[in-house]
């Protein structure tokens, strides 16, 4: 990959004689595949001499991507003046962290209204196409993208890019989640480490690099790394090189070279290889590809375009504070997000709250001997089963405690914090809980796939043997509790027949089927609890408890994929190759059965009345 950098200032553009090698613009970074895919992550002031290099480049025709980390101003000001924009002819998708209100279209125009600006977004001439996102996965052409959640007072995602073997990372702006790690004290563990897992073996990361750790103390809560902290995280994950950015408005030039001389040493010392360098305004890094190391993806990734509200509407926290004032900030900072809290003054009440209420997300005070959160995280913990995805628990204390990895800790709200930071914790956690399970995408082919299925005249009518027959075949063959012909309409996926579940129909968002219907092809899912598509779906976490699934296509003669045949199993297991071709004879004896069935409905029969008519459901 090709990476230039046209904005490494953080917080506020401070051109002038004291910045000028290291430049005065805020984020932003070009960012070009072998095959020559445009990608801009952020768009701070540095965007606007980005925007006129294109322009004399010939921009007329350009097809370009811009990944926005957060919308705080210094990497969304220079949207308004990216000449390339207001190009008739050009074509550009956005892409941008969604939040729980406001989507990323909404949020950039908020900039452009006329108190602030004299031209409004939708006055931009280019095509435009706005993409929200959340903690997953997606591509843009030849490049693999990945996102994930920092740690920032704004809703902020870091964006992995990975093609032809190059991965590299961009993240502004984060603070470490461990504060002792900030200055350069502790272990990489909980969050920081699910972190470095997002950075691992990266060829290139580009981190927000603000403070040093002495620095960090007064800093605390505003949602900045210290050089000390990257350096480390780094290290650990095993990354080729690192480029320091989101530089502090009041660091000259001479002071970075300082800093960044002082890391060398430190690597040299402890015979390091990692290359460490401060980005400067201009540079250009040709990234080469590891020949040890693949960028494969792995399988069940969330997809970070699906759409989340229908898991957002039955969401809930469970609140264990001590401190009333305590309680009745994070109270309001749970509503403001729309979400339901629900509070509890024993472990007894807590445990009714969570097998009646499973909820989504823990937040407990620790300040022993009042309250202690480590106990009760414990008694969490000792009540999960296998059954259960784990409940992240999120820890609010005045300082971390080192037994916390023991008492299955999920992350930490450090006092005191800003209502900002708790809220945007809470959303985070949020998100990523609505992310545990995804819908299936919709097919390029719906309006006719739909159009099909309801040619049939099949949805909603009566139970009939030759279905129950194949169920029921189903069922003794493959040991499963449950089988199921089911179809896959508009909204839901409603059962021509159904062995082993006592309901006719479920939400489409909630269906396995609905994978299957994109796909078009058999979709196995040995253990659900290990699957992210899958893991917090209300139909594994509610009743009918599934655990295993295994579907077959149900395709019409003229194409159309409208449902699948299906068995579901409450435990994981696996299955053969001669048993998916088994599934497939059954579904296809179902599919000659759907074309049956439906010229018999077609079937003009006289009625009582001596009038004759097709059956009609």
């Amino acid at each position: 990959m090709r990476v230039q950098f046209w904005g490494t200032r953080g917080s506020i553009a401070t051109p002038g004689p004291s910045t000028a090698r290291y430049g005065g613009n805020t984020s932003c970074v070009e960012v070009r595949s072998a095959r020559g895919t445009l990608v801009i992550v952020d768009c701070g002031t540095g965007a606007h001499p980005l925007g006129q290099n294109l322009i004399s480049a010939g921009a007329e025709g350009l097809r370009g991507h811009i990944l926005i980390s957060h919308t705080h101003w210094d990497h969304i000001q220079g949207i308004p003046f990216f000449a390339p924009l207001f190009v008739p002819g050009n074509e550009w998708d956005i892409y941008g962290p969604k939040g729980l209100g406001q989507s990323l279209r909404e949020t950039l125009a908020g900039q452009m209204q006329y108190t602030y600006f004299p031209v409004a977004l939708d006055q931009c001439g280019a095509k435009i196409r706005y993409h929200d996102l959340v903690e997953g996965t997606f591509d843009i052409d030849d490049i693999k993208v990945s996102t994930h959640y920092l740690n920032h007072p704004a809703l902020t995602l870091g964006y992995r890019l990975e093609a032809d073997g190059v991965t590299v990372v961009y993240c502004c702006d984060h603070e470490p989640h461990s504060r002792m790690l900030a200055t350069d004290h502790g272990d990489v563990t909980g969050q920081d480490l699910r972190y470095a897992k997002f950075l691992n073996c990266a060829d290139l990361l580009i981190h927000d690099a603000q403070y040093t750790a002495e620095e960090y103390p007064t800093k605390v809560g505003w949602g900045h790394s210290s050089v000390e902290y990257v350096v480390n995280l780094g290290r650990y994950a095993e990354v080729k090189g690192i480029a320091l950015t989101h530089h502090d408005p009041l660091r000259e030039d001479d002071a970075i070279d300082r800093l960044v001389a002082n890391v060398r040493a430190g690597l040299r010392e402890n015979a390091s290889s990692l290359d460490v360098f401060a980005a400067a305004e201009g540079q250009i890094v040709e990234v080469a590809a590891s020949p040890t190391k693949g960028s494969a993806r792995p399988a069940g990734e969330f997809q970070a375009e699906m759409p989340i509200e229908a898991a957002m509407a039955e969401w809930s926290v469970l609140l264990g504070i001590g401190d009333t004032k305590l309680a009745a900030t994070l109270s309001e900072a749970v509503r403001a997000e729309g979400i339901h809290a629900n509070f509890f003054s024993d472990m007894d009440e807590a445990r009714t709250l969570i097998a009646k209420d499973r909820p989504s997300l823990a937040i407990f005070e620790h300040d022993p001997p009042c309250i202690n959160g480590m106990e009760m995280c414990r008694a969490i913990r000792q009540q999960e089963t296998d059954r259960e995805p784990e409940l992240p628990v999120v820890m609010v204390a005045a300082q971390e405690d080192l037994t916390a990895a023991a008492a299955g800790v999920t992350d930490w709200l450090i006092k005191p914090f800003t209502d900002a930071y708790a809220r945007t914790k809470i959303r985070a956690w949020a998100l990523r809980a609505a992310c545990q399970w995804m819908r299936g995408p919709i097919p390029k082919d719906e309006e006719q796939r739909l159009a099909s299925l309801r040619a049939l005249r099949i949805l909603d009518t009566e139970p009939e043997e030759r279905f129950d027959r194949i169920t029921r075949l189903a069922s003794a063959l493959f040991d499963a509790p449950i089988a199921l012909v089911s179809l896959v309409d508009e909204n839901r996926q409603w059962f021509k027949s159904c062995y082993g579940l006592n309901v006719k129909e479920t939400s489409r968002d909630a269906a396995f089927c609905a994978h299957v219907v994109y796909n078009r092809e058999p979709m196995i899912v040995p253990d659900t609890f290990q699957d992210k598509r899958f893991a917090d779906n209300p139909l594994v976490i509610n009743e009918p408890r599934i655990r295993f699934y295994a579907g077959c296509p149900l395709i019409l003669d003229d194409g159309a994929c409208i449902g699948t045949l299906c068995v579901i199993d409450t435990r994981p297991r696996a299955l053969e190759v001669s048993d998916v071709a088994c599934l497939r004879d059954l579904a296809d004896l179902a599919v000659q059965e759907i074309h049956g069935a439906s010229a018999d409905w077609r079937t003009p029969t006289p009625s009582s009345t001596g009038v004759v008519g097709p059956t009609d459901h």
